[in-house]
């Protein structure tokens, strides 16, 4: 494998050594959500002392070594918008897939900011050429905290163009699913998925993971 030179980003300290998931995964947040719920950019929402966009991209470069938006330009920040030009949150993730020359995608929504660094390198390290995909208490498939193999980027691009979501591309390509024992077992507690898109669902994850 070849190896790619390592460069800090802004958010990163520049005395940080690169490892193998620097050259293997990428850290991917989406970001194209029109945030009505919450009545402002679920970005610039501060949890305690710092916004969603910096928790969930502090965990990702923990875990990943680069980190990038899937949506808009933002100041500080590599974006890469959209390059399908449909709608929804496929669209981002096809786009990385597309363009990363990196093997494995860790993929977060910004309304996950509870994410654990953790949780994520757990899921990298069980990838291989199928989404890793946890699976809450509940059964429902948590596609927004999840790691997506860049061999699946053809998939992504034709599924997103027909009009379909996430979960239609993981039903189409198949998928590793994470189930609750196995998470419990890594210290996680759903934390990492816990979606804030509203003010009533921060004050419960605050009240959940910060009592």
């Amino acid at each position: 494998m070849s190896r790619t030179r390592y460069r800090p980003t802004s958010f990163e300290a520049d005395d940080r050594r690169p490892t193998l998931a620097d050259v293997t995964s990428l850290g991917a947040i989406l970001n194209g959500g029109k945030s009505s719920r919450m009545g402002q950019d679920k970005a610039d929402v501060l949890v305690r002392d710092s916004t969603m966009l910096q928790m969930v991209g502090s965990a990702l470069n923990a875990a990943t070594g680069r980190v990038v938006i899937l949506g808009p330009h933002r100041d500080g920040w590599e974006c890469w918008p959209d390059s399908v030009h449909v709608d929804g949150p496929l669209a981002g993730i096809a786009t990385a897939l597309s363009r990363t020359p990196r093997d494995l995608v860790a993929v977060v929504a910004v309304d996950h900011p509870f994410v654990r660094a953790a949780t994520v390198r757990r899921l990298l390290d069980r990838a291989d050429d199928l989404p890793v995909v946890p699976v809450d208490d509940h059964g429902v498939r948590q596609v927004t905290c999840a790691v997506y193999p860049r061999s699946i980027g053809d998939a992504a691009v034709e599924e997103a163009q027909a009009g379909g979501s996430i979960q239609s591309l993981i039903d189409r390509v198949a998928f590793d699913a994470v189930v609750p024992s196995e998470w419990h077992a890594w210290g996680e507690d759903g934390r990492s998925w816990f979606s804030v898109d509203s003010e009533t669902a921060l004050a419960e994850g605050l009240s959940l993971f910060y009592p």
